[in-house]
């Protein structure tokens, strides 16, 4: 077996991170435990890969602080045969940990040095259920839609419209809904009887971009 010197620091990572604020989904923890994540990190900050907090990744854009990538993705409920989309790929940390996971991930980056980076990286490290594109992920991926979970990692006034259209029945998306300052974590999930939506806990992200962004960013 080939050494992996990060091991230690992962598990580390999501015993004190993660699992000891409340985290108990057994197939995220696993994947959080599994996937690396020094590699979607600059080299010159891979010595803080596993800190509590989110790092810069160029473009003024971050990589999510380990707990909220495990919190956003709890939220959604992945299963194997599960279908997800990803709104903002940024480092395809996010997008790795969903492919661990899920069987197809689609994610939709902005910035395309960001999204030809992150395809480049997960196809180096072997996540080939990932598909990366370039648009304004608002507006979703319509043609690989509907989708089982939906996580949305930049902020915005509200859930973007079209998002909601591309979810599945039963499927639920995960956006921080807020102002520029903090946000709240909030869940959607379409049932029969329609869309019911409930909030984690607080948190701040990059903005959204485009029409459905704030005011600021359109």
């Amino acid at each position: 077996m080939p050494r992996d010197p990060e091991r230690a620091a992962r598990h580390a990572m999501v015993a004190q991170q993660i699992r000891r604020r409340g985290v108990r989904d057994r197939r995220v923890l696993a994947a959080l435990a599994t996937v690396p994540r020094h590699p979607f990190v600059p080299s010159a900050l891979r010595r803080s890969a596993h800190d509590d907090a989110p790092l810069p990744i160029g473009c003024g854009q971050t990589i999510s602080q380990p707990y909220m990538v495990a919190l956003m993705t709890a939220a959604i409920a992945p299963r194997r045969h599960h279908r997800v989309l990803e709104v903002g790929t940024g480092s395809g940390y996010q997008a790795a940990v969903l492919a661990h996971i899920v069987g197809e991930v689609h994610t939709v980056e902005r910035i395309a040095e960001l999204a030809a980076a992150a395809t480049a990286r997960l196809a180096a490290l072997g996540f080939h259920n990932v598909a990366c594109h370039v648009g304004d992920g608002a507006e979703g991926w319509p043609a690989a839609a509907p989708y089982d979970g939906i996580l949305v990692t930049a902020a915005a006034p509200d859930i973007p419209p079209a998002l909601l259209e591309q979810l599945a029945p039963g499927g639920r998306i995960a956006v921080p809904v807020g102002d520029l300052g903090l946000q709240v974590l909030t869940i959607a999930e379409r049932g029969t009887g329609g869309v019911r939506r409930w909030t984690d806990c607080a948190c701040r992200f990059v903005p959204l971009i485009g029409p459905h962004a704030f005011r600021e960013y359109r």
